[in-house]
Parts: C-alpha cells; sequence; structure tokens
C-alpha cells in the first residue's frame, strides 16, 4: 500500500508560503517570522509532509555533529515539526517522523537529537531521553568571588575567537553540538530593545574563556542571561564568577545554561546556585554500528558488549551485534550472545550514559545478563550528558 502520507523536500514557493503559515501558527510568530527561520536554517534543510497534494506539515533537519567520549559523531537536529490544525490526529506527525528517520538512515546518518513538545510521538519513531539542558540562577550578592585572576575585556567584530573556544570546551562535554550557522546567529542576535555583551577570559594570545549576555528586568527584578559562555581552567572559572559578581549593585541574578549537576557551582562559597529549570532533549540512534563506532570511549576500558536490538522501523538496525571496546575506540561485529536485550530506544540513554545500565534494567529499558550489565557499565561510564543550545 502506498502510504497516506508523502514526505519530500520543500520544492517551490507556494510549499514555503504554506509551510511558513503553518510554522507561525503552530509556534505562536508574528506573520512573516517564519522567513527569518528559513534564510537561518536554509531552505534546503526543510521537509514537508504531503496529504495528497496539500502540505499537511513540515519539519527541519539541522546538519551537525555532537560529542560523545571526546569524539565527533555527525547529527542531525530535528527542529520546527509542526502540524495544521486540520491534520493533527490523524498519523501526519508520526508519518513524517517515521519518514525522516528512514531518510536520515538512507543518507548514512548515524544518530538525530530533539526537544520535544510531546515525548509520546517521538518515542513512536525511536527516539528517548539523552540529556539534559538546565537553566540555572544564583543571585549576584551571594557569588562572593573576589579572586579575578584573568583579565576580562570586551570583544566586538569577529567572532571568530569564541568559534574556536566553544569547539575545546564541546570536545570535554557529552552531548554539545558542532554548532550549525543558525545557532551562533541566535546567541548574537539581539531581540527587540536588547544589547548584546561579548567578553574575552584571558589574554588575546591564551584565551582561556568567554562570556556573551545580556541585560533584562521581570518581576523578579533585574537579571543577566547568559546566552553562552566557555569556562577551560580554572582561572577562567574565577575570573567568569568575579567578572559577574561585579554586576551585583545593579543586577540581582544571573541565569546561565548547564548541566544536571554543574561543576561551575562548586567555586560558590554557599548552595545558593539553582535550577530554575530542566528540559530533557531526546535522542536516535538512526544507525547502530556507525554510532556506536564513532562514538569515542575511556581510553583505559577494554570490554565486550554482546547486544540484542529491536527496531521496528529499520531493519538493518535489528539482531545481535558485540561491541568491542579498546584504546578508546569501539569495533562492532555482528552476532554474538545476545546478552543484553532492549529495543532501539533503550539504546539512546544508554548511549549517552544518561542512565546507568542497572537504573535501564530496573526502568524495563533492558534485559540483560550480570555478565553484561558490568561490561556496559564500563562501557558507557561517561559525563553526565547535556547540551548548551536549543534549537
Amino acid at each position: 500500500m502506498m502510504p497516506k502520507f508523502e514526505y519530500n523536500q520543500v520544492v517551490n514557493q507556494e510549499d514555503i508560503q504554506r509551510l511558513g503559515n503553518i510554522l507561525e501558527q503552530c509556534f505562536l510568530m508574528s506573520s512573516g517570522d517564519s522567513k527569518i527561520f528559513f534564510n537561518r536554517i536554509g531552505l534546503e534543510n526543510f521537509y514537508v509532509i504531503r496529504a495528497g497534494k496539500q502540505v499537511a506539515g513540515g519539519l527541519a533537519t539541522i546538519p551537525m555533529a555532537q560529542w560523545w567520549g571526546g569524539q565527533r559523531v555527525p547529527m542531525i537536529g530535528i527542529a520546527a515539526v509542526g502540524i495544521a490544525p486540520e491534520y493533527r490526529g490523524d498519523g501526519a506527525a508520526l508519518s513524517m517522523m517515521q519518514q525522516a528517520v528512514q531518510e536520515l538512515h538512507a543518507k548514512g546518518v548515524p544518530i538525530s537529537t530533539l526537544y520535544p513538545a510531546t515525548q509520546r510521538l517521538y518515542r513512536k519513531a525511536g527516539y528517548e531521553q539523552g540529556g539534559i539542558s538546565s537553566i540555572w540562577e544564583v543571585p549576584t550578592q551571594s557569588i562572593l568571588v573576589k579572586e579575578q585572576p584573568l583579565p576580562v575585556g570586551a570583544i566586538t567584530g569577529d567572532h571568530e575567537i569564541f568559534h574556536e573556544l566553544y569547539q575545546q570546551q564541546a570536545k570535554l562535554n557529552n552531548g554539545f553540538v558542532e554548532r550549525h550557522q543558525s545557532l551562533w546567529e541566535r546567541i548574537f542576535k539581539p531581540d527587540e530593545k536588547e544589547t548584546i555583551y561579548a567578553y574575552l577570559i584571558g589574554s588575546a594570545e591564551q584565551p582561556q574563556g568567554y562570556i556573551i549576555f545580556s541585560q533584562h528586568q521581570d518581576q523578579d527584578g533585574s537579571f543577566i542571561r547568559v546566552r553562552d559562555c566557555a569556562v577551560l581552567t580554572t582561572a577562567a572559572a574565577q575570573s567568569f564568577w568575579s567578572f559577574l559578581a561585579n554586576h551585583r549593585s545593579q543586577i540581582k541574578n544571573v541565569r546561565w545554561k548547564g548541566s544536571a549537576i554543574d561543576s561551575l557551582t562548586l567555586l560558590l562559597p554557599e548552595q545558593t546556585a539553582k535550577q530554575k529549570s530542566a528540559l530533557r532533549w531526546m535522542l536516535r540512534v538512526i544507525d547502530v554500528v556507525k554510532a556506536l563506532e564513532k562514538r569515542g570511549y575511556l581510553p583505559g576500558i577494554q570490554a565486550e558488549l554482546h547486544l540484542e536490538i529491536q527496531d521496528d522501523l529499520l531493519a538493518e538496525n535489528n539482531g545481535r551485534f558485540i561491541l568491542s571496546v579498546a584504546n578508546g575506540r569501539g569495533e562492532v561485529t555482528r552476532g554474538g550472545k545476545g546478552e543484553m536485550k532492549l529495543d532501539i530506544r533503550g539504546l539512546a540513554p544508554l548511549y549517552t550514559s544518561l542512565f546507568t545500565p542497572q537504573q535501564l534494567q530496573f526502568a524495563g529499558q533492558l534485559d540483560a545478563t550480570e555478565t553484561a550489565l558490568f561490561a556496559a557499565t564500563q562501557i558507557f561510564t561517561g559525563a553526565s550528558p547535556w547540551m548548551a543550545d536549543f534549537f
């Protein structure tokens, strides 16, 4: 049978206009705002789902990469998933996501990541929780870090130095993305009546971090919103906090993006920093072999894990696999004992180290022998996965 809905790229001006109208309605945009979105991400990265000849919805596929175990894994970010109201509830969204996953697999993409408005839809397409994006807040009066070992100087114009420092930080954090240009534009693009300030931490010859922020006022008072930052050394972390503390006469709070357990808070004298919000993003393993082989692992680990994976959407991911890890890299071969049984969803939080193998077994996400649990714990132990970007 032919599918009820057909998924393909935006092909003409009529598609653009229709999809733009749908996205503006879905995401409460002002009329015409979708054009900014199209220009930032690139029309070549937008797809639509058609019901007959009518565009029923669409999404954006953002080509990036994600860092896992110190290695860069090619990744497609899914964004701007929108369905016209008259087509909601009849399977258009699920059909679009399933066909998108199949398209990504055909292109050889290892993994895909997205931020869900609802988990149920994306779980049906094989996505599962992969990591966290938290917003923290601390009162400036409580920072009390006075020592500033490094200079902090304003930067205008060339942003290339920020790209380089971000890449250094990204390699050290599980889940960070190799940013698409649209994400950089969001950082530096001010909203109406907003000024963005950018500072380099350290000297121009030996930069050790940066901070990019804007200043705001809400019902709780004035606050700094850190739009992006990189802190690569202890001296940079101390200078980061000292610089922000020096705003205390005018600014009540500082908000920044961090991990679930943020090591920057260790430099604060008291536990005054609080999580203001936390989102869990989702990951889908598109190609089991490529995803496991391109990921990095702890250099000192030498282990073998026998997997049995079920993927109802992509037959190539089904079956038994042996993951052999040594010298920080993994090799996958077909076959083995199948000592750890899981579906493609359960593989996502194991792959990202969001949960331990024991926690995933307790939650019913996998079924494994003690031998397999021990091997998986060795292989996938790592820093808690998080992401500084939203898309």
